[in-house]
């Protein structure tokens, strides 16, 4: 295997590794120049799918919700961020690794995910200075 199929090989993997699949919209909240951008074109490559915005104004399967301390109320940005979600979605919240400017504590995470009505599922590296979270709603009840 050459060196370029093993790096692609690595970079889908960080997405599939996140849950993420082919034909997913993903959208993404909280974009800025420290975010992870192996971690973006891995979860686009594997949906074929471009990420889209806060202005997108359709359902999502996913959203990625890039996280630091002092960003706001992160209840306010998970509240918004279930707006779009299609039932059985999930959001993925980002936040630098513990020792790195902006951590957030997972705990903080937890119980702002509890209040806005979400469950938390798990949590993974997501890439070299980011830890992911995700977390599910509720399915409706039919």
């Amino acid at each position: 295997m050459s060196a370029t199929a093993g790096q692609a090989q690595g970079t889908r993997g960080l997405a599939e590794r996140l849950g993420f699949k082919a034909g997913q919209v993903v959208q993404e909240v909280g974009w800025d120049e420290d975010c992870d951008e192996e971690l973006r074109a891995s979860i686009e490559e594997l949906t074929g799918n471009e990420l889209v915005d806060e202005e997108y104004d359709d359902v999502v399967d996913a959203v990625l919700l890039w996280w630091r301390d002092g960003d706001g109320d992160l209840f306010d940005a998970l509240s918004d961020a279930m707006t779009a979600l299609a039932d059985g979605g999930q959001i993925w919240v980002l936040t630098p690794k513990a020792g790195r400017p902006g951590h957030v504590e997972p705990s903080t995470i937890g119980e702002e995910a509890a209040t806005a009505g979400l469950s938390q599922t798990s949590s993974i590296s997501a890439a070299r200075d980011w830890t992911g979270i995700r977390l599910v709603a509720p399915r409706a009840r039919r």
